[in-house]
């Protein structure tokens, strides 16, 4: 890798600014990277080689985007902010294998765009410094949407990392943790400094790793039931899982129905809902879906 060249240096990006002018928007959640390394080690993280397609979210000035272009074999990148398309065409202009598309990445139709823009069966990775203000809805439509993405490297906030990639019975673990984890393995492949960032933003940040599953690890009768189920076992994190899911059935069950499927999915209701593995949380929720579920 070139650094004389990469756009991720303090001086380079600083003389694009200059030259249009830019300034950043807060409601954006723009912080730029400006060290090499980082961008390095992101990619070897990935995996990317160039047998891959990548797809990229917030390209900013592109220094993510130029490596990408160099090491996979076609780059697809949704930047939302219209000012930053010139600065991109210029930036990388250079490069004939990146297709920048101005669109807010939430409503675009990515399996479109993937059969528009990759090989059928080509092998494709996401990889993006994501919005910290927006990364949870991001990650969440993507992996829903189920598209035929072998795995997601993101720069997010290292608190959202620590979330995704929880263990049972820790702080972090919850409704988050679960969702991400029936879909992709997670883990933290690295912690990232502040200074690495133009501007600095408030809060650490770390590079989550996440590989899509081929299968879900756990069997559940309706999805949508097992989320919602989940998220209210954790609807007030000190209360126990009995009284989160009188609280979430009230209108549906009287407390001795939900004593006796608790007991029926061999779970004690005085547990709180970090205690709770996906395992045990896919079998209270298909003995609550069977007497619930099936009557709405």
């Amino acid at each position: 890798m070139n650094n004389q060249k990469a756009i991720a240096t303090p001086l380079k990006t600083k003389e694009i600014l200059a030259k249009y002018g830019f300034s950043f928007k807060k409601s954006l959640g723009q912080n730029f990277l400006i060290d090499v390394n980082t961008l390095e080690r992101i990619i070897a993280y990935a995996g990317i080689d160039k047998h891959t397609g990548t797809i990229e979210i917030g390209p900013g000035m592109g220094a993510l985007t130029e490596q990408l272009a160099i090491h996979s074999s076609q780059v697809v990148a949704f930047e939302i902010d219209q000012r930053l398309v010139p600065i991109l065409k210029e930036t990388l202009g250079s490069y004939d294998n990146i297709k920048i598309i101005n669109q807010d990445i939430l409503e675009a139709d990515i399996s479109q765009v993937i059969k528009e823009n990759f090989e059928p069966g080509q092998r494709i990775k996401v990889a993006a410094n994501l919005p910290y203000y927006i990364t949870t809805p991001i990650l969440m439509k993507l992996l829903m949407d189920k598209l035929p993405v072998e795995s997601f490297t993101v720069m997010i906030q290292k608190e959202v990392a620590d979330r995704m990639a929880a263990e049972p019975n820790t702080k972090s673990y919850g409704s988050l943790t679960i969702a991400v984890q029936y879909y992709t393995e997670a883990h933290i492949a690295m912690t990232v400094p502040k200074t690495v960032f133009m501007p600095q933003p408030n809060v650490d940040s770390a590079v989550l790793h996440l590989t899509v599953r081929d299968q879900p690890p756990v069997e559940v009768q309706n999805e949508e039931f097992f989320f919602d189920l989940v998220q209210a076992s954790f609807g007030q994190r000190r209360k126990t899982l009995r009284n989160n899911l009188n609280r979430h059935f009230a209108d549906q069950l009287q407390k001795p129905e939900i004593e006796k499927l608790l007991g029926k999915a061999e779970i004690d209701g005085t547990r709180r809902g970090e205690s709770l593995m996906m395992e045990e949380f896919a079998r209270l929720a298909n003995t609550f879906y069977q007497a619930v579920g099936t009557a709405e």
